[in-house]
C-alpha cells in the first residue's frame, strides 16, 4: 500500500536518523536513496558517515537528479534529501550574471519527477530541510532557492500521509 512520509526541520535535528529508524520499523530491509552529489572532501566525510550508520539490511540507491529511475515497488524507501537533489536539479539552470534562471521550470519538472516516481506502490520517506525559517536573504539566488524549496515541501506535504517536524532530535508529528 501506498504512503509518503516527509520529515522535515532544521541541518542537525535528526532527520536522516529518524527516517532510517522508521523505515527500519516498517520493513526489516528498506531502500536508501541518496540524492547527494559530493562537492568536497568535507561532504564526503559526511557521506561516509551516514553509510557506515547503516547496516547490511539496507539497500543503496544513488540517484542525483531523475528519482522516477528508482524502482521500488513493495518496498520501503528512505530518500535523503529533497534539499540536495534540488541543488542538482538546478545546476544546468545556473547562471552567475542571473542566478537561478527559470524558476519556473525547474519547479514544473521537480513536481512532474516527484508525482511520478511516488506513482509507484511503495512507502516513501522524505527529509527535506526546512530552509525558510530564518531571514530572508540579501542573494537573489539563495531566495530562488528557498521559493523552490518552500514550494516542493508544500507539494509533497500535501500529498503526504503523515509530516513530521524535527526539532533538536525531538519529532513533531505535524500531520497524519
Amino acid at each position: 500500500m501506498k504512503r509518503i512520509i516527509l520529515i522535515t526541520g532544521g541541518q542537525r535535528s535528526g532527520k536522516s536518523g529518524y527516517a532510517e529508524a522508521l523505515a527500519l520499523s516498517l520493513n526489516p530491509s528498506p531502500v536508501y536513496i541518496a540524492t547527494a552529489h559530493i562537492w568536497d572532501e568535507d561532504f564526503r566525510a559526511r557521506v561516509v558517515k551516514h553509510q557506515q550508520r547503516r547496516g547490511p539490511e539496507w539497500t543503496n540507491m544513488e540517484e542525483e537528479i531523475n528519482l522516477p529511475n528508482c524502482r521500488i515497488e513493495g518496498r520501503c524507501a528512505v530518500i535523503d534529501c529533497v534539499t540536495l537533489w534540488l541543488t542538482n536539479l538546478i545546476q544546468p539552470y545556473l547562471s552567475n550574471a542571473e542566478g537561478i534562471r527559470d524558476i519556473d521550470t525547474i519547479r514544473e519538472m521537480a513536481t512532474r519527477q516527484i508525482e511520478e516516481f511516488t506513482s509507484q506502490d511503495a512507502t516513501f520517506i522524505f527529509v527535506t530541510n526546512e530552509i525558510g525559517s530564518g531571514g530572508t536573504s540579501t542573494n537573489p539566488m539563495q531566495r530562488r532557492f528557498t521559493d523552490l524549496q518552500g514550494w516542493m515541501n508544500q507539494h509533497i506535504a500535501k500529498m503526504a500521509d503523515e509530516v513530521i517536524l524535527m526539532v533538536s532530535g525531538i519529532p513533531l508529528k505535524i500531520k497524519g
